[in-house]
């Protein structure tokens, strides 16, 4: 039976276990974005990605996330190469700037960026018996 304290399914968070860089897209007051590889973390108590960094209070995407708007985080690899078999996470959502967490998964003291998941997209993740090109994506919303 499924946890009901977080959105992701067990073979999403055993991936998420394994990879230590992500991507992170935020909204700049001009409505530009920007991608920033960071490290992160899984929050199982609160069900979202917690994102850490040195001087995070003082990064663009930190000050991006404290004026609002949505965000999206990207964790993917390639499990192979012969066949080209690509694995990805997407997770649309809410940032949260937290200045004092005291219950941060960033794996790092100081400020962070929580990811609230809105929407999950995961591709050909727990899943290397089809044909990578007859993979389809696992869609779904988060109340």
């Amino acid at each position: 039976m499924p946890d009901p304290r977080t959105p992701f399914t067990p073979i999403e968070i055993d991936y998420l276990a394994t990879q230590r860089l992500g991507r992170l897209a935020t909204a700049q007051p001009d409505g530009t974005l920007q991608v920033s590889p960071v490290g992160f973390g899984y929050n199982a108590e609160l069900g979202c990605i917690d994102i850490g960094g040195y001087n995070m209070s003082s990064s663009r995407k930190y000050r991006n996330v404290e004026a609002g708007g949505p965000v999206a985080f990207v964790v993917d690899d390639l499990a192979s190469i012969e066949p080209w078999r690509v694995r990805c996470l997407e997770i649309r959502g809410v940032g949260e700037a937290v200045e004092t967490p005291e219950d941060s998964a960033a794996g790092m003291a100081g400020p962070i960026i929580r990811v609230h998941p809105r929407r999950i997209i995961s591709f050909g993740i727990g899943d290397l018996d089809t044909e990578p090109h007859a993979l389809r994506a696992h869609i779904r919303d988060v109340n």
